[in-house]
């Protein structure tokens, strides 16, 4: 894949972009929330909708011109009821993060009340944590998953709501590697009267096909991003009943946001096109497959996983048991010399410090796009724990580099 528009105005900037090219190409993408997009999203995400205003909504715009807006707009929305069954949607959100500050700003007032999930346990920036924008507004406090078997302990969450009496409740993860049960959430919120929003942002595309429980109808908001499982290019969704629709709509424009990206609408109405295929629902099979086949393996070589498993697209390994004089940073750091890029991540009881913690992270979406199945996925955790197990040996760095790019070469990304 090459730029020749921006090599000749640009060579710089396309010297980087080709690189970048290269280094997807050659290296192995694990990071739970990455993911590769169709060429077709990368085309409507680049397309010459960059180029137009559109505040409002379709049918409602502060500018002319944006018949074509409207239309692509307007297939992003039906197209995502359609996915997830939402009664309204809104597609403008810039990020998941931004779609949640719209649901805070919907129903939320500057010192209330938020329950979540603490960001060493799962949790995410964006449900409240102390330098984000929702810790500095509202009143957080948090729930936790229990240490001893690494998951959600629900009538441990009533509790803490009857103790802390929250305005909103916020389920969703961003390194929980199971399913979660919304309706024992939402229990949680009626017991105390609380509004309950849901955060898929990581689990969008297996909650479309069907592979995890959907909190649509079930929590009053459900958020989420659209490039993480459901590769529909970069950006964030928000899903109410009509209750909230107009509460919603305006948190996001003009609350939180001016002019929508519409390149960037474009690319979730073709992603969530595609996602409407058959196809998509044995994608996200092999996604989860893929996840359950990269703990079996890495559980085969010794690692202790948080929870003893998953049921989602990624892995969650604590290193302190299995490899106790290992960080989660000096394996992020092996791993990227060989080509494997995933990161460090902090786990339930974490003892070290957040920025390199003792545990890593590692997720399956972006691999299965490429078209890796379980045998290659048995390849790939061994290729991890040969790494983990022997930091700092030049000689299993070369072999095990020589493995990953083995294996890129026998996957392109776009050919």
């Amino acid at each position: 894949m090459e730029y020749p528009s921006v090599r000749e105005t640009d060579p710089a900037v396309a010297d980087a972009l080709e690189g970048e090219v290269e280094r997807q190409q050659d290296t192995l993408a694990m990071i739970a929330s990455e993911n590769h997009v169709s060429e077709a999203v990368l085309e409507a995400q680049g397309s010459v909708l960059t180029n137009k205003y559109a505040e409002g909504y379709p049918g409602g715009r502060y500018y002319a011109g944006c018949e074509n807006a409207d239309q692509v707009e307007t297939l992003a929305i039906e197209r995502a009821k359609e996915l997830w069954g939402a009664d309204h949607v809104n597609v403008q959100p810039h990020s998941g993060s931004s779609a949640n500050m719209a649901v805070y700003f919907s129903v939320l007032e500057p010192g209330d009340s938020i329950l979540s999930l603490d960001l060493t346990h799962g949790g995410h920036l964006s449900h409240g944590h102390h330098v984000n924008f929702a810790g500095k507004l509202y009143d957080v406090t948090h729930y936790k998953v229990d240490e001893e078997t690494g998951r959600l302990d629900y009538d441990a969450i009533v509790e803490r709501a009857e103790d802390v009496d929250p305005d909103i409740i916020v389920s969703g993860a961003s390194a929980y590697p199971r399913e979660i049960d919304w309706t024992a959430i939402q229990a949680a919120a009626d017991a105390v009267d609380a509004y309950h929003m849901a955060d898929i942002a990581h689990i969008t595309g297996l909650v479309a096909a069907g592979e995890h429980a959907n909190p649509v109808g079930v929590a009053d908001f459900v958020t989420g991003s659209t490039h993480k499982t459901i590769r529909a290019g970069r950006g964030g969704i928000v899903m109410c009943d009509e209750e909230h629709a107009k509460a919603v709509d305006s948190a996001v424009f003009p609350g939180s946001q001016g002019g929508p990206l519409m390149h960037n609408v474009a690319g979730k109405a073709v992603g969530f096109g595609e996602a409407l295929e058959p196809e998509f629902a044995e994608y996200a099979a092999q996604v989860v497959e893929n996840a359950e086949v990269l703990a079996e393996t890495l559980q085969d070589h010794g690692f202790s996983l948080v929870s003893g498993g998953t049921d989602t697209h990624l892995v969650l390994a604590d290193l302190r048991e299995s490899h106790p004089d290992v960080t989660g940073g000096d394996a992020e750091d092996a791993l990227q010399e060989v080509g494997i890029v995933l990161n460090a991540n902090t786990v339930p009881g974490e003892t070290r410090s957040a920025f390199n913690p003792s545990g890593i992270r590692a997720g399956t979406p972006a691999l299965t796009t490429r078209g890796f199945d379980a045998d290659a996925m048995r390849t790939v955790g061994d290729c991890i724990a040969r790494v983990v197990s022997n930091i700092g040996d030049a000689d299993v760095y070369a072999e095990v580099a020589a493995d990953v790019q083995e294996l890129c070469d026998d996957h392109p990304i776009y050919e």
